[in-house]
């Protein structure tokens, strides 16, 4: 069964792709909440139909099909993520923030130490922060992307904290 359905996804039926979408979408929703679990349910539900419009843009080329759900769930999630996040100038900041840009002005200032310490960091442990935390990449792409092993990637993710650590008490921001 399982076969036939992927079979027929790949000649264009739409009773296949709906049986897919019967199948998987609450694995797919499952795998977009643990990657983004700060996401609304619409988000969580417009990233599912995109996964699934992928995968009818794509069904010829896909041979696994769990896994190819699974990582362009995950990819497509943390992309919403990188597409949520942004920097707002500091006038918008003390707009937002109305009577309370003390607060802002904090923020802010805690931003630029964190910046700064980050940007301190040698350049291949800064690297490989920022795709963790920023990128959001798993410890395994990091070491696929730079060839570490996942332990020495465990251990530059730790030094940097420290270090991350070690300059925010100093400023006394922790």
């Amino acid at each position: 069964m399982k076969i036939l359905t992927h079979w027929a996804l790949r000649i264009g039926s739409e009773k296949a792709l709906e049986k897919i979408i019967d199948k998987y979408a609450a694995y797919v929703c499952v795998i977009i909440r643990n990657t983004a679990r700060d996401l609304s349910n619409e988000d969580i539900e417009e990233i599912a139909s995109d996964v699934f419009f992928s995968l009818w843009e794509n069904a010829k080329k896909i041979e696994n099909l769990k896994p190819w759900l699974a990582a362009v769930a995950r990819n497509k999630a943390k992309n919403k993520l990188r597409g949520l996040r942004t920097d707002l100038p500091l006038d918008d900041e003390i707009a937002t923030y109305g009577n309370e840009t003390e607060e802002a002005f904090i923020l802010e200032c805690e931003k630029e130490t964190v910046k700064s310490a980050v940007l301190s960091m040698k350049i291949s442990d800064r690297e490989i922060f920022l795709r963790y935390y920023y990128e959001m990449k798993s410890i395994a792409e990091i070491s696929d992307e730079t060839g570490l092993t996942e332990s020495a990637i465990k251990h530059r993710l730790a030094r940097g904290r420290q270090k991350l650590r070690t300059i925010l008490e100093s400023e006394v921001l922790v």
